[in-house]
């Protein structure tokens, strides 16, 4: 099995990596969210790195802001049915967590900000699962948390 995965590795990750760039443009584009952290897209700071750091892609894992804080993160997550609610990121499947109500929920609001894990933040990992579906999935997600 470890050899099967090491062979079919870089079909997967071209995957993650196709399907991270198209959900995180659609995520920057909704009017739900207020950005993603993610350097693949053209307006990140970092998205001129890319090429040289990372030539095959900027990877799955992305950070989104989204539109009514902890409660509406919360109500986001409970709300998915592809994705899978973890505390590890990195799967074929797609994956969230809300830091600050999980992992990080012990550090004080200013610390979780500086670690990137505030409170209308999520973190997601994109899987290799059909993107429409990714997308779709994340729009009636979205929908309902902000509603």
């Amino acid at each position: 099995y470890t050899l099967m995965g090491i062979e079919t590795l870089s079909l997967r990750m071209e995957r993650h990596v196709d399907n991270a760039k198209m959900v995180s443009k659609w995520l920057e584009d909704d009017p739900l969210t207020d950005y993603v952290t993610y350097a693949g897209l053209d307006s990140s700071p970092y998205s001129k790195l890319i090429p040289k750091i990372c030539p095959r892609g900027a990877g799955a894992l992305f950070t989104v802001a989204v539109k009514g804080g902890y409660d509406a993160c919360v109500k986001l997550v409970d709300s998915l049915a592809i994705f899978s609610i973890v505390a590890y990121l990195g799967d074929t499947r797609g994956l969230i967590i809300h830091s600050a109500s999980t992992t990080h929920r012990q550090l004080t609001a200013e610390q979780q900000e500086a670690a990137g894990a505030g409170p209308g933040i999520v973190r997601l990992s994109i899987g290799t699962e059909d993107v429409d579906d990714i997308i779709a999935d994340l729009d009636q997600a979205l929908t309902k948390a902000t509603a």
